[in-house]
Order: structure tokens, then C-alpha cells, then sequence
């Protein structure tokens, strides 16, 4: 890593092999299972690769008005390429708009569709528009990732959906979501779930969504059980199926790069970093989980263990322990890994602390600066 010196910190590094890498493994799922692979954006929004994306992939999903702005302006658009979107309920004000941007509408109630259904109906070209259940079906343990969880308000349940069936007139297709960075057999196991409580709707729809968390692109990822899962519920049922991966598209094709400002001791070695756990990678407090640096282990596997924080006020600004083969000295660059998904997405200017610069690592080992951001980006929040 020849350019972690040549680079501002704190910054995030998209490294443009690895994005490919991934997009490779996609393309090869889809190809194979006969499905189609949409990017979600609420996990990786770098638009400046959406290019290199749209070679590989269908399209992209959104989560709100401005990230479908964003992947018609950036994606369906110039390449053609689909463009959806799900809100756990959409405003008035934004639904005209919407209409404009995206050619699949998923709605996570039937009265959301019952009060739009005309509006979509009456478009100046066909919107494809689906309802997301809740299969009531999920292995995920951490409750605040768990879209399945008791009294969620993520999806239709069967017993609501039956209530109102008679709402459900001109629906095209059925979306799931009960994953969270989870391997192919949690798929497999809740194919049947959803295929017992929903199979009776599969004659009056067109597709399945089976959402996203799916980590396909990850080493022990078992690429080919997720194939066979795809293959047998498409030849069963004669539906389109569609998998939205967000992780999964830049997994490990990134970094977050920060610089030492100051080491203390306090019962325990402490290095201050430019690189914020509370605003550069919240996920790190949130999950709660701890990121891999570059060259460091866990806590006394190494000689010399350092607890590095974030340069806010946050008491709780804590990014992890860490140990290294030699002591940290201020100035000293540390690499953060896999911080292309979400880190880039959630981040913020929480105690007025400036917001990552963005670079791309292209595949030639050019290192392009992509976004550097300042005073009026933290100005113009407030």
C-alpha cells in the first residue's frame, strides 16, 4: 500500500479491484441462477463507480426520495438499468416524484397501495408495484438489524394481509427482507417459510424479491447452494426472482485511513486518530463490532496494545483495542478495512469534526480524489 501517505486523512479509499472482484462473483450468480441482482444503495452510494456497476448488475434499489434521485440520475438513466424502491410509508409530498424516478414501487402495507394505487396506475408508462411481507421467519440475534422481530414495522404478516386481501387488486410482485450479512442456508431455510405462509398469492404475481443480506461475496459464502435455492424456486413457481445485496457489492473494497494525533496513558495505552468511531464508522458503536486494521491483532497478541478513540467530545468515542509490533507515535497512518459499505452512508458532523475525503484506487494503481469535503458541507446541515 504504497499510497496510504499520499492520501489526506481521514479518508475512505474505494479500491477499484476489489469492487470488480466482487461485481464478478455477482454477475456470475446471476447468470447461472437466472435471477437478477440489484445494488442496494443504502449500504454504498458511491456514485462515481455506478459505471463499473452497471456493467455487472441490473440496477439499484433505494430507500427514500433522494437515493432513488440518485440511481436514476446515476444509473437507470444512462445505462438503462432498473431502478426501485421501498419506504416504510411515503410521503405525499415526495410521491410525484418518486413516480418520475423508479419503474419498481415496493409498498410495506397494502393500504399504502390501496391510497396510491391510481397514481401508479395512471403513469405515463408501466410501474411494476410490490407489497413486502413479513414472513415472520428470521436468524438474525441482534434485534435493531432484525427486520422479523416482534412488533416490527418492517412487512405485511400473513394474518394483516389476509384481512385485506380485497386491497391487494393489481399487485405484481412479493418483497422479503429477514437477512443481515448471513450465508446462503438461512436463504434456504426461509424460502419454505415464505413459500407456506404466501405460496397461495405466487399464481396472481410476476416476481419475488428475496431482499438483501445475503453475503455473497464473502470467502466461505456457499455461492453454490444460493444457485440451486434460486434455480428451484424459479422452475417451481415460474416467478423472476431478484436478490438486493448491498454488503455484498463492496465488501472489503474499501478503507478508512487516519493519521495518530496524540498518544496518552490512563491504566491503558491511548491513541487519539482523525478517524471517528461515532462519526466516520457508527456502525462500530451501533452493532456494536470491531474493524480490522491493517497490520494489527487483538489486545496483547502483539507486543504494544493501544486503545484508539475518536477525536470528539463522545466519552464513549471509542474505536477499539488494538495491539501492534511497535509503539504509535503521532503521525503514524492506520488503515481501517472494509469500510466501503455503510461507513460512507451513516457518517455525519457530529462536534463540527470534518467529514472523510473520498479516493478511488483505480485498477492501474492511480489514486484519484473523488470528493474532499469542508467548513460549508458541515455549514450547510444546520
Amino acid at each position: 500500500m504504497d499510497w496510504i501517505n499520499d492520501v489526506e486523512t481521514p479518508c475512505y479509499v474505494i479500491d477499484e479491484k476489489k469492487l470488480r472482484e466482487n461485481l464478478e462473483i455477482l454477475r456470475n450468480v446471476k447468470e447461472r441462477a437466472g435471477c437478477k441482482i440489484l445494488l442496494a444503495q443504502k449500504a454504498f452510494s458511491a456514485y462515481a463507480v455506478y459505471p463499473l456497476i452497471a456493467e455487472y448488475l441490473d440496477g439499484c434499489t433505494a430507500s427514500g426520495i433522494f437515493e432513488a434521485r440518485l440511481g436514476f440520475e446515476e444509473m437507470a438513466k444512462p445505462f438503462g438499468r432498473e431502478n426501485h424502491v421501498f419506504s416504510p410509508a411515503y410521503p405525499e409530498k415526495d410521491f410525484d416524484e418518486i413516480l418520475k424516478y423508479c419503474d419498481h414501487i415496493v409498498f410495506n402495507s397494502l393500504e399504502q397501495w390501496a391510497k396510491y394505487r391510481d397514481k401508479v396506475r395512471s403513469a405515463p408508462r408501466y410501474i411494476q408495484a410490490g407489497i413486502r411481507v413479513n414472513p415472520e421467519y428470521s436468524e438474525i440475534e441482534t434485534d435493531i438489524y432484525n427486520p422479523c422481530f416482534r412488533g416490527s414495522r418492517l412487512g405485511t404478516t400473513l394474518s394483516r394481509f389476509k384481512e385485506q386481501i380485497s386491497l391487494a387488486e393489481g399487485i405484481d410482485g412479493l418483497h422479503f427482507h429477514t437477512m443481515c450479512e448471513q450465508n446462503s442456508d438461512v436463504l434456504a431455510r426461509t424460502i419454505p417459510v415464505f413459500e407456506e405462509k404466501f405460496g397461495f398469492f405466487f399464481d396472481k404475481i410476476k416476481w419475488v424479491n428475496f431482499g438483501g443480506g445475503h453475503h455473497i461475496t464473502r470467502q466461505d459464502y456457499d455461492v453454490e447452494l444460493l444457485i440451486d435455492a434460486v434455480k428451484k424456486f424459479r422452475e417451481k413457481h415460474g416467478l423472476e426472482v431478484y436478490l438486493e445485496p448491498g454488503e455484498a457489492v463492496a465488501l472489503n473494497a474499501g478503507y478508512l485511513v487516519t493519521t495518530v494525533l496524540d498518544t496518552l496513558e490512563n491504566g491503558v495505552n491511548i491513541a487519539i486518530t482523525d478517524a471517528s468511531a461515532a462519526c466516520h464508522m457508527p456502525d462500530v458503536l451501533e452493532m456494536p463490532y470491531r474493524p480490522n486494521i491493517i497490520g494489527a491483532d487483538l489486545p496483547e497478541k502483539k507486543k504494544f496494545t493501544y486503545r484508539l478513540g475518536g477525536n470528539t467530545c463522545l466519552a464513549g468515542d471509542i474505536i477499539g483495542d488494538y495491539s501492534f509490533d511497535s509503539t504509535l507515535s503521532e503521525g503514524d497512518r492506520l488503515v481501517f478495512e472494509d469500510m466501503a459499505i455503510y461507513s460512507m452512508c451513516k457518517n455525519n458532523t457530529f462536534n463540527g469534526i470534518p467529514l472523510p475525503s473520498i479516493y478511488l484506487l483505480r485498477e492501474n494503481g492511480e489514486l484519484n480524489l473523488l470528493k474532499k469535503f469542508g467548513y460549508n458541507d458541515f455549514k450547510s446541515r444546520l
